[in-house]
């Protein structure tokens, strides 16, 4: 059996895309709402110096927000 945490980054970033989605189409949230809460989350990752020793992953976590916001994974546009 493959290890369960590995994937967890995935579940995670489905189930919080699938809420977007929701939220979006039930009329909680705007879609301006919806990509600005996107960007304050790349933003965090573009920002972060590096202390933890990990920032490699925050730019490659930013990178990838910046493609969901740009395929427009997260919003259903018209």
């Amino acid at each position: 059996m493959p290890d369960l945490s590995k994937y967890s980054g995935m579940a995670a970033l489905s189930i919080c895309e699938a809420l977007l989605l929701a939220m979006n189409d039930h009329n909680l949230l705007p879609e301006h709402e919806i990509l600005g809460v996107l960007r304050d989350a790349a933003a965090t990752h573009e920002n972060d110096d590096g202390h933890d020793g990990e920032k490699d992953m925050h730019e490659g976590v930013a990178k990838l927000i910046n493609k969901i916001i740009s395929g427009g994974n997260s919003v259903r546009r018209t």
